[in-house]
């Protein structure tokens, strides 16, 4: 059984930091990649990062780059998001993801090609 568990979401004022997590099992980690996407009430889903298990390379929108971190560790199946300077607009709940043959085009990371997501967690950012 596939399981993508997040944790690591919560409220926060602008400005602060939160660290999300993403344990995952029940496929090879290692062929995917892994990313995080979100999404807030009336808005589209966004993907926000994502990281090859096979060589480590890494996205980010541009709406994150340089606040936002990405980063893995193999042996234990899991990814995480350090987010840092949060900001009001980064309120969504986030969801962690794999995606076997990820698709960009303009800049963006496109999700209709994912393979496994979980249940999110929400992160809230007041100002």
């Amino acid at each position: 059984e596939v399981q993508l568990q997040a944790s690591g979401g919560g409220l926060v004022q602008a400005g602060g930091s939160l660290r999300l997590s993403c344990a995952a099992s029940g496929f090879t980690f290692d062929d995917y990649v892994m990313g995080w996407f979100r999404q807030a009430p009336g808005e589209e889903r966004e993907g926000v990062a994502c990281i090859s298990m096979t060589d480590g390379s890494t996205y980010y929108a541009d709406s994150v780059k340089g606040r936002f971190t990405i980063s893995s560790d193999n042996a234990k199946n899991t990814v995480y998001l350090q987010m840092n300077s949060l900001k009001p607009e980064d309120t969504a709940v986030y969801y962690c993801a794999a995606d076997l043959h990820p698709i960009f085009r303009s800049g963006r990371w496109f999700l209709t090609g994912l393979d496994y997501w979980g249940k999110g967690t929400q992160v809230t950012v007041s100002s």
